[in-house]
């Protein structure tokens, strides 16, 4: 039997990343994560929004993956035990082969060239000789085992987790980057794939131009596809990756949709996004290709940023949902598309993103004009105005409803998760379970049944 699509109706969610669930030297998927499950489906939730699962650098980022196949072994609970004994591991990497070996491999020898880039390792290894490989297996082959087993861990332990939400009505919705890191396996595997010249360095890199977030734009700096070589590749590439996201999660969402009509792309050596160029991407092929080999992936489009017409004809032709975000309704624009009069069934609707700051931050750093339009548009108070928010979220035509749980809590901006363009300080707010009271719960899930989106 087909499972029932999770925009088939009208659902409520919140969005929180697995990593705020760290509770000391508690893992994410230990105890908290079935508690939060349970504490959603009492209050009558029936999605949880994630961010990436990627192990992530330094800076905490899940958008930087160096695989965006493997799981953050960070989130685990190091207390379980392991999942089968040696023969169900070897079973498991064998059934994991496709994409685990090339990661095991990659991270091992970054390791063991002091974690440089692998642009610059010995040629015979940044070119994937298979003699230097099979003896570098030989050499690493404890280390690989040792960098296996999390793996292993991961994939069980977010399987058990999985079935807890779905027998609790949770379904979970993921986030895949639209890029990879420069220093990643799927560069160093799949050069081919990507804009790079006879280095091996990107020749261009991706971002944003001048936006909400960011006067100069964003420089992200990922090396950005050759679509010219994935076409020719009938899109494998993005068919792997994608078909991993669809074991993992009920729903998906493609970060920066926008490019696969059109990138942004800035050369390499720039030092900011302003001097970029939209260049063409096959984003009609390419959705085409997944429609047809992977027809049970429900996707979701982020359409945030600038977004013409021609992204918006892509999107609707696919059928994928698409995004508002209140927070960036109050331009003063009437027709602004963010704003819940313009809202279509076919949006998942925000107060906000992890990218903005809290509502209750957000709204307190607003200019006194701003404020006093988001008073007369909501028509209430100041001391109103986040729940007014919520309230207004739940009773859009939107299909899905999702509320960050920092809203959700009316936290302020000391609770903001991410400041876009910025490195340090970001990815590391934790929730704290008992702030999740019974009480709470009964008050969102008047509000969910008061909106027709009971679980």
């Amino acid at each position: 039997m087909i499972p029932e699509r999770v925009l088939s109706r009208r659902r409520a969610g919140v969005l929180l990343p697995a990593s705020a669930l760290r509770q000391g030297d508690t893992g994410a998927f230990a105890d908290p994560a079935y508690r939060f499950i349970d504490w959603l489906a009492e209050a009558g939730f029936s999605v949880w929004q994630l961010l990436p699962l990627v192990p992530v650098d330094r800076s905490g980022s899940p958008y930087w993956a160096r695989s965006d196949r493997a799981g953050n072994p960070a989130l685990l609970d190091a207390r379980a035990r392991d999942p089968g004994n040696d023969a169900d591991f070897e079973a498991w990497r064998a059934d994991s082969a496709g994409w685990l070996q090339d990661y095991l491999l990659f991270e091992a020898l970054s390791e063991e060239q002091g974690g440089t880039p692998w642009w610059t390792w010995p040629m015979p290894l940044r070119h994937r000789d298979a003699a230097a490989l099979h003896a570098a297996e030989r050499r690493l082959h404890h280390r690989l085992l040792a960098l296996a087993r999390p793996q292993w861990r991961f994939d069980a332990q977010w399987r058990s987790l999985r079935a807890h939400a779905a027998a609790r009505g949770i379904r979970i919705f993921g986030d895949l980057p639209i890029y990879v890191a420069p220093d990643s396996v799927a560069t160093w595997t799949s050069p081919w794939q990507f804009q790079l010249g006879a280095d091996s360095r990107a020749t261009a890199v991706a971002g944003v131009p001048p936006d909400y977030f960011a006067v100069d734009g964003q420089l992200w700096g990922n090396p950005l596809y050759d679509w010219n070589a994935q076409r020719r590749d009938g899109f494998s590439f993005w068919l792997r990756r994608l078909a991993q996201q669809a074991d993992r999660f009920d729903l998906l969402r493609i970060d920066h949709f926008r490019a696969l009509e059109a990138y942004w792309s800035v050369p390499a050596h720039a030092t900011t996004a302003r001097n970029g160029e939209w260049r063409k991407a096959p984003g009609h092929e390419l959705l085409e290709t997944i429609a047809a080999h992977l027809p049970a992936l429900e996707l979701v489009a982020e359409d945030l940023g600038v977004i013409t017409p021609e992204v918006t004809a892509l999107r609707r032709s696919f059928a994928l949902p698409g995004m508002r975000v209140l927070q960036f309704g109050f331009d003063g624009d009437p027709s602004n598309v963010h704003l819940p009069h313009e809202h279509e069934p076919d949006a998942i609707v925000y107060t906000g993103t992890h990218d903005n700051d809290t509502t209750a931050g957000w709204y307190a750093g607003l200019a006194p004009a701003t404020r006093d339009l988001v008073r007369r548009y909501l028509g209430r108070g100041d001391h109103e105005i986040v729940d007014a928010m919520l309230r207004t979220a739940f009773a859009s035509v939107g299909r899905l409803a999702v509320l960050p749980a920092q809203d959700l809590l009316h936290l302020g901006s000391e609770a903001r998760l991410n400041r876009p363009g910025t490195v340090n300080g970001n990815w590391s707010w934790c929730l704290q379970l008992a702030s999740l009271t019974k009480e709470l719960a009964a008050r969102y899930r008047e509000q969910i049944q008061l909106h027709d989106r009971s679980s």
